[in-house]
């Protein structure tokens, strides 16, 4: 039994459809499958009908964007299976505004210096809830002023922190964002901590109680990175997760669905935190329903003698 826990669609960042990333996913005989989309969950119900079709365990989930404000850099949270993930609605449409508008300020430096339409970007947005990077570059790559996603244009352009035509805001502080998670009954996992230079954070985090798991196996981690961060998690009695964090045509470096996976044990350690919450989550409702009616009974009539 394996799952990769971690890839993208056509939602957020993604170059394939959800079918497409399903059906891929079963002929690389992945039992489970998360799409992580960038804050949405909007797969959800889809997936789990095309995960029936096709016979892949569809688990729920979002990549979440946050802030870390101590470091002033960016930091990801996996998001699996909120159990009330209306929870999540506005922390998503937030971050989602945020990335939107990055990108039109973005597109706007970049048409000062290519003279190319703002359609030929939009046109490659189509289904996604936001605008990136990769879909200005495509446009790019169109009209013939890049050969390649992430070659010397998209580092001129986009780089970090001095690109060109780069522009960045602060997302919603890393510990809002876990507490909101925890509050939906998700599991919080921290997602590739090498890639944005995480591990001061991801040790604060993990004395304080915030998290449940660390993705271990990730394509921006070395073996000796990958070893190490699993020898952390399991001292720490955290899940271990791994995923390819697939984007299709735009991933940076050469990946496929089911480069790195969760294995067995680690993925019964999730079932177990997920079937927990669903009891909480089921135990608040039903105290919530009591509460309520308890609340909107009529008053009992106070009878003359007690008068």
């Amino acid at each position: 039994m394996k799952g990769d826990l971690h890839c993208h669609t056509t939602l957020s960042d993604g170059s394939l459809g959800i079918e497409e990333v399903i059906a891929q996913a079963k002929r690389m005989g992945l039992d489970f499958l998360a799409i992580t989309d960038h804050d949405t969950l909007s797969s959800s119900s889809r997936a789990q009908i095309l995960g029936d079709r096709y016979g892949v365990k569809i688990i729920q989930a979002v990549e979440l964007s946050a802030w870390d404000k101590k470091r002033n850099e960016k930091v990801h949270i996996l998001c699996y299976a909120p159990q009330k993930p209306n929870r999540l609605e506005g922390l998503c449409l937030k971050s989602c505004q945020i990335r939107t508008e990055c990108a039109k300020d973005m597109i706007n430096k970049v048409m000062e210096r290519f003279p190319i339409p703002r359609d030929a970007v939009m046109k490659y947005t189509k289904g996604s809830k936001s605008i990136y990077k990769s879909h200005i570059m495509r446009a790019l790559i169109s009209y013939g002023y890049a050969t390649e996603f992430y070659g010397s244009v998209n580092d001129r352009l986009f780089s970090y922190p001095r690109g060109e035509c780069l522009v960045t805001r602060e997302y919603p502080d890393v510990n809002f964002v876990l507490d909101l998670i925890h509050s939906s009954k998700g599991v919080a996992v921290l997602a590739h901590p090498h890639m944005f230079g995480n591990i001061e954070l991801m040790k604060e985090l993990v004395e304080a109680g915030k998290l449940d798991g660390i993705e271990c196996f990730h394509v921006s981690a070395t073996d000796t990175q990958q070893r190490a961060l699993k020898k952390y998690a399991e001292e720490h009695d955290l899940i271990v997760t791994g995923g390819s964090d697939f984007h299709g045509l735009y991933n940076s470096t050469m990946t496929h669905i089911g480069k790195f996976t969760t294995d067995e044990e680690n993925l019964e350690k999730l079932f177990r935190l997920i079937h927990q919450n669903a009891k909480k989550a089921k135990k608040a409702g039903e105290a919530s329903e009591i509460q309520a009616k308890e609340d909107t009974a009529p008053a009992e009539e106070t009878s003359a003698e007690e008068e």
